[in-house]
Order: structure tokens, then C-alpha cells, then sequence
């Protein structure tokens, strides 16, 4: 297959949704020819090979962070990624188009799937549908409401990582789109934990992580309390990325007297962000809201327990008591008191780990991608379907009253019965008695 990807973020740029995008390009172009298109911003290249992966970035105007996109960046991709992707497609022939992110990749992908009469598989990732921390969140408009619900039904498959962002899409855009839950995967990094003498820790410090842009819906400053709800507790926090909500972060540390414990540590390469994973003895995560929560699966696979709320993606593959617990929102008395019992039990801690690095098995981008591949060849099997079902419409190909009963059930042919329509069989008889359902999902 070719495959165009359409992601306004990809990595160095964005969070999760890029790094997954990532991930899933390259395993993908081990074995079909694939390409991106993304945003260009802070001096990256216009072209590139990647792991095997062409990536082309289009120009965007006013990005200044790899973490955070800025407003003006997302509405100029629309309108550059739509012309740098119509000149991509006139160049190359490409059988389907993912796009990730319903806002604001999905209009690109839309478009130019239109444009070059190709299938698009949207994903969406959560965040693009419902974020609370953010005053733009489409769910809370009617416009934008409007605007992702026809997006949503002008793709040819929907994908949503967890049941969490399919049931955010029903409740809030398209009750009548069933969609497709496919779990997000991470990459195998099989490497030795970092050395806490280097980082200035003892082996009786007891390390708390958290992973992720520091945007207000991570919610940061409520590890910043649980820490000084445990002053008495030999405790200390690292917290690996960056964002724009560093500095105060760092000042509210300083306020409350934590500036020793708490040691922020930036965006680090990918192999010491394993490394410093398998260093630390507790995952922790008051974020908000996760459409899924790739950091989850890369704390599991280190062995770590993970102490975090329950709302959010996470919920599908964690479970409260078993991998560590899942609190109620915003719940800061217990969300101390979870991590005082991993802190106080060691046993605790070990069992909880050991059972994360065996569901994580299931969660490895492997077999992210062989899903995937099986829905870009649904997708592409459905257009091919379509394409004959017009063309016997405009020749004016034999389709008797059966055959139009088959159509109106919701019934489509397979391809070699269409074939045989084509060839002068009816559908219904190249199908037989039993139809081949390839209803929308």
C-alpha cells in the first residue's frame, strides 16, 4: 500500500499523538511505502527520510514551541497543508489517507481525500473532541460542534484509541457512528535504569515520575501538593518535558519550599526517558484528561505502578488495586494516600510493576499497525466497491430489483461480484445466498 498520513504535528513537534504517529509510520514502512504531511515550524526541513518514512512539512505561521501548537499555527495548516498535499498527490498516487486529529488535520485530510477520490481513515485522539482545560474545546460550541460532526461523517472510517474518545464522539458529535477502538502501542526500548548517583539520589530516595507537556490540562501543581502533603515521606518528583507553564510551575515549587525535591528535568531523548523510568519506583499522573495516555504504557513497561485519576482512555487498561489506582478527578487526599501505601510497601510496589509489564505485552506498536493495515485495506476495499457501484450507475449496467434490495439492506457485493456485474451477472448472483455485509462504520 501507500499511505499518506495527515497529522498537524509530528514529532519533534507536539505530545502523544504525534510520538504514536510516529511509531505507527515507521512500523507501517517496513513493508509499504509511506509518507506524512505535518506542519514545518522552527527550522525543520521541507523533506525528509525518516526510519523510512517520508515526511514533507508544510510552512505554518507563529509556532515557537515543539511542545505546544499555537492557534495561528493549526488554522494555517488547513490552508497550506490543502495545497502542499494537492501538489503531493498530483506528484505521487497514494491508495488511502489517515488523518489524525479531527481538529485541525481533519479538514486537510478530508479535502484532499476528495481531491485525489481516495478513502480516509480519521483518528482521533481524544483531546481533539473533549478537552476541559481548554476554553476551545469543540465540544463546548456549537460551530465547532457542527464543524467536527460533518467531518466526522465525511470519513470513510472512524478510529478512536480508547472507549473513552468513542463515547466523547456519540455523546457529543454522532450518535449514529459505531467507530473502530483500536489501543495505542509503544515501541520495545529494552535498556538498563539510569544510575541515581548521577542524578545525586540514594537508593533509600523514594522517586516519584510524571511524564508530559507542561500545559494546564496535566494539572502538575497537583503533584506539587501531594508532595508537601507528604513532607515527612523521603520523596522526590522528576518531572520530564516542557511547556509553558515551566516557569510558574517552578516558582510554585520554590513557594512551597519543594525546589530540593521536586527537579524538573525537561525534554529529554527518547532512551534516557526509559532509562529514567526504570530508575523510579512510582508512576504519577493527575492529568486531567487522557484520550488515551501513551505515557501509561511506557511507566508499564518499565514495571512501575501507576497512581492516577480515573477519567480518561487509561480506564480500558488499568484497573484500581491491580496496576496501581485509578481516583476519583481531582481527589488530592487520595491520590497522597495511594502513593504513601506504594512508598510504605515494597511488595506492594513489585507486584503491581510485575503486572503491568504483563498486560503491557498486549500494547506494543506491532500490533497497533497490523490493526490498521487491516482498516487501510477495509477502507480501500470499500472504495474500490463504490467506485464500481457508480460506474454501473453511469453505463447503465444490468442491477435487477434483487439487486437493488441487496443495496438497500445495507448489503454490499464483494468486489469479484461486482466484477461480474460489470462483466454483464447480476450481483445477486455472483453473491449467492449470502451477502457480504460492508455496512459504515
Amino acid at each position: 500500500m501507500r499511505i499518506l498520513f495527515c497529522n498537524y504535528e509530528y514529532p519533534p513537534l507536539g505530545g502523544g499523538g504525534g510520538v504514536i504517529n510516529g511509531l505507527l509510520a515507521q512500523e507501517l514502512a517496513k513493508r509499504h511505502d509511506v509518507t506524512v504531511l505535518t506542519s514545518r515550524a522552527l527550522g525543520l526541513p521541507a523533506e525528509s527520510i525518516e526510519n523510512g518514512v517520508k515526511i514533507v512539512r508544510t510552512p505554518v505561521f507563529y509556532r515557537r514551541h515543539e511542545a505546544v501548537a499555537s492557534l495561528s499555527s493549526m488554522l494555517t495548516f488547513v490552508l497550506s497543508g490543502l495545497r502542499t498535499g494537492k501538489k503531493l498527490l498530483s506528484k505521487e498516487g497514494y491508495d488511502v489517507i489517515n488523518t489524525h486529529f479531527v481538529l485541525p488535520s481533519g479538514p486537510v485530510g478530508a479535502g484532499l481525500a476528495r481531491f485525489a477520490g481516495i478513502p480516509n481513515v480519521l483518528t482521533l485522539h481524544g483531546g481533539d473532541l473533549y478537552d476541559p482545560s481548554k476554553i476551545l474545546s469543540p465540544h463546548q460550541h456549537l460551530c465547532l460542534r457542527m464543524w467536527v460532526r460533518w467531518l466526522l461523517r465525511r470519513s470513510d472510517i472512524v478510529i478512536g484509541q480508547s472507549k473513552n474518545t468513542l463515547d466523547n464522539m456519540r455523546r457529543y458529535y454522532t450518535p449514529e457512528i459505531e467507530g473502530l477502538q483500536v489501543p495505542l502501542g509503544i515501541k520495545r526500548r529494552p535498556v538498563s535504569p539510569a544510575s541515581r548517583s548521577s542524578y545525586g539520589f540514594s537508593e533509600n530516595d523514594i522517586l516519584l515520575i510524571t511524564v508530559g507537556r507542561l500545559i494546564a490540562r496535566k494539572q502538575v501543581r497537583h503533584l506539587l501538593k501531594v508532595l508537601q502533603l507528604m513532607r515527612d515521606e523521603p520523596l522526590h518528583l522528576l518531572v520530564l518535558g516542557s511547556g509553558p507553564q515551566e516557569s510558574a510551575l517552578k516558582e510554585i515549587a520554590s513557594n512551597l519550599s519543594l525546589q530540593d525535591r521536586v527537579h524538573f528535568l525537561g525534554q529529554v531523548e527518547e532512551t534516557e526517558k526509559f532509562r529514567l523510568l526504570r530508575m523510579a519506583d512510582v508512576y504519577i499522573s493527575a492529568s486531567q484528561h487522557e484520550g488515551f495516555g501513551l505515557v501509561f504504557l511506557e511507566a508499564m513497561s518499565a514495571g512501575l505502578p501507576i497512581v492516577c485519576y480515573d477519567h480518561g482512555g487509561q480506564t480500558d487498561f488499568l484497573a484500581n488495586g491491580l496496576t496501581g489506582y485509578l481516583l476519583p478527578l481531582d481527589d488530592l487526599n487520595a491520590l497522597a494516600a495511594s502513593c504513601r501505601s506504594l512508598i510504605r510497601d515494597r511488595a506492594l510496589r513489585d507486584r503491581m510493576g510485575r503486572e503491568n509489564l504483563s498486560r503491557v505485552e498486549e500494547l506494543y506498536v506491532e500490533r497497533c499497525a497490523e490493526r490498521y493495515e487491516e482498516i487501510f485495506q477495509e477502507a480501500i476495499k470499500r472504495c474500490g466497491l463504490q467506485r464500481v457501484v457508480n460506474l454501473s450507475s453511469t453505463k447503465k449496467l444490468p442491477l435487477d430489483l434483487a439487486d437493488a434490495k441487496l443495496f438497500e439492506a445495507g448489503i454490499t457485493p464483494s468486489i469479484g461480484a461486482l466484477t461480474s456485474m460489470v462483466d454483464g451477472k447480476k450481483p445477486s448472483e455472483a453473491l449467492g445466498s449470502s451477502g457480504e455485509s460492508l455496512a459504515k462504520v
